[in-house]
């Protein structure tokens, strides 16, 4: 029932070029193509171009245009992204000289890095009622003039307690930020590549996180007392591109039918849609979504007339299920210990043997750059590959390295391997750690926390995820010194490599494979939805999109 993508191309005339475009690529199959990207002749003739072409001819339709847009809407949205990545690299070496220009003890270090997470729940747990309030559009603008606002208190901050009282503001524009990107791209992105669109966020985080360590090895020379407010300034640009942003893209149709603005919902489709027929079929389970939502019709969820809060306090068992998947693969994806890597990467190496800062910093960003890479090619793979099978290379992958890490550590402290032995085992591992991490749970957590819950919960339900992911971030951030000094090192990251052995178990039993449906057909996955049964039956990874008859 599908169509050789070469096959196609010839059929297609000059358009090879243009399947080469990013775009274009992100999501595609090999070999197929989606079955709705093929007409009859005849619809040419409707569309009054006559030109010719015999009875039987295949036409494929140009997706171009469609892809770029909501490739570049994917962009923007993912802009705050940047802010809590640099902010986490950054902070990784600000915190060497604020240490010494403020004279702050180790708790308070422990606070002014830890904290952010817990700050940006505040955040988080109001990004979703915020963006059911005015949209997932505006949402973003708040998150960066909040972000804004806290990182130039951060900059002319006097004393330990001016820093904290921006670190609080900063927080909470993270908060609002790491919540919305997914939801919104997931909202906008056609089924077939929606995994690699809401990827975006994730590369983002990382490619902020290696400014930040290029910013800390850039200003590391200036004196004490002006380094890290320069340091901690930069991150502040990227905020200020978001203005533009929002003269650019659309809000999110779902957002706008469950508003009851249907026309615009549907200008906003055709804008990223191939086809008009796709923007209409589209736009009926939307809005067939958003009706089950608000009626008391009797369906597998309970009385629709509960508060969304209500719902997700006392879940019926589908949304049990998906809670459990997209809280769970949240917390999982932060209680594993990439967040001690990232933020104390420094002492983890100086701990292996290195010893001058500069050496310190030039390894973090060796570990950057790795980070950055890797989420790259999970952008490229996941829709071709698949979650789950990503899920199973990144936790297995990050287990074993963080068990070598450990055993490293281990036999450095007690003096079983040379100095240069043990700094190259701990460099590689750490990277391997984070490559791992980022070809698979880093950027998958984002993607399937905003997949799976039903339109009338998504975005508080994302939120809730985010609020889970940001808690056991601070949780890691606050004690990893502590328990570092209670355990060794490497101990601590045993027991990083114990919970993500926990980790794997967990994808196998609780995760599903979501790549190729759309929002409206993913909740069958869990028991719910009218036509589940066929669902379910139906191997995800066998098509790109249900093709309705």
């Amino acid at each position: 029932m599908m169509l050789p993508s070469a096959e196609l191309s010839s059929s297609n005339g000059g358009g090879a070029s243009g399947l080469a475009a990013l775009p274009v690529f992100l999501g595609r199959k090999n070999k197929y193509v989606r079955m709705d990207d093929v007409l009859p002749s005849e619809h040419e003739g409707d569309d009054g171009g006559g030109g010719g072409g015999g009875g039987g001819a295949v036409h494929v339709r140009g997706r171009q245009s469609s892809r770029r847009y909501v490739f570049a809407c994917s962009v923007f949205a993912s802009l705050n992204s940047v802010l809590l990545g640099y902010d986490v690299g950054v902070m990784s070496g600000c915190i060497l000289f604020i240490q010494r220009d403020l004279h702050i003890n180790e708790v308070q270090q422990e606070v002014l890095v830890g904290c952010l997470s817990f700050i940006s729940l505040l955040g988080s747990l109001t990004g979703g009622r915020t963006s059911d309030a005015v949209g997932r559009k505006w949402t973003i603008g708040l998150a960066a003039v909040v972000f804004q606002a806290g990182a130039a208190v951060m900059t002319l901050a006097p004393s330990f307690q001016v820093l904290m009282v921006g670190r609080l503001l900063a927080g909470v524009g993270i908060g609002f930020g790491v919540m919305i990107a997914p939801v919104y791209i997931a909202e906008i992105s056609p089924a077939a590549s929606r995994g690699s669109f809401t990827s975006f966020p994730e590369i983002f985080i990382n490619l902020g996180i290696l400014l930040g360590y290029i910013s800390n090895y850039a200003f590391s020379g200036l004196p004490d007392h002006i380094n890290w407010r320069v340091m901690l300034a930069v991150g502040i640009l990227p905020s200020v591109s978001i203005a533009f942003a929002l003269l650019v893209i659309p809000e999110s149709p779902r957002w706008l039918v469950m508003q009851g603005r249907a026309d615009e919902a549907r200008a906003v489709l055709l804008r990223v849609t191939d086809t008009e027929d796709e923007a209409k079929e589209r736009l009926a389970e939307i809005e067939a979504a958003a009706a089950a939502a608000t009626t008391g019709a009797a369906g597998k969820h309970g009385d629709r007339n509960r508060t969304v809060w209500q719902e997700l306090s006392r879940p019926s068992p589908v949304i049990a299920r998906m809670l459990v998947t997209g809280v769970g693969i949240q917390c999982f994806q932060q209680i594993t210990g990439i967040d001690a890597l990232v933020y104390y990467s420094p002492t983890i190496f100086r701990d292996a043997g290195i010893a001058t800062e500069r050496q310190l910093l030039a390894a973090t960003v060796a570990v950057g750059f790795f980070k950055t890479a890797f989420i790259a090619l999970a952008i490229v793979l996941i829709d071709r590959v698949g979650r789950k099978p990503l899920l199973y290379v990144s936790t297995v992958g990050m287990t074993g390295c963080l068990a070598a890490l450990s055993a490293a550590l281990f036999l450095q402290a007690r003096g079983s391997v040379s100095r240069g032995a043990g700094v190259g085992v701990a460099i590689l591992t750490v990277c391997g750690d984070v490559a791992f991490f980022s070809v698979g749970i880093g950027p998958i957590c984002w993607v399937v926390s905003s997949e799976i819950f039903p339109l009338r919960l998504r975005s508080q339900a994302a939120a809730l995820g985010a609020v889970a992911n940001r808690v056991t971030s601070g949780a890691v951030a606050m004690s990893f010194l502590s328990v570092c000094r209670a355990i060794s090192v490497s101990g601590a990251f045993a027991a990083f490599a114990a919970i993500s052995a926990l980790s794997v178990l967990f994808v196998h039993r609780f995760v599903p494979e979501t790549s190729g449906k759309t929002l409206e057909q993913i909740e069958s996955l869990f028991g719910g939805g009218g036509d589940g049964d066929e669902l379910r039956e139906l191997e995800l990874g066998d098509v790109e999109q249900l093709v309705h008859k």
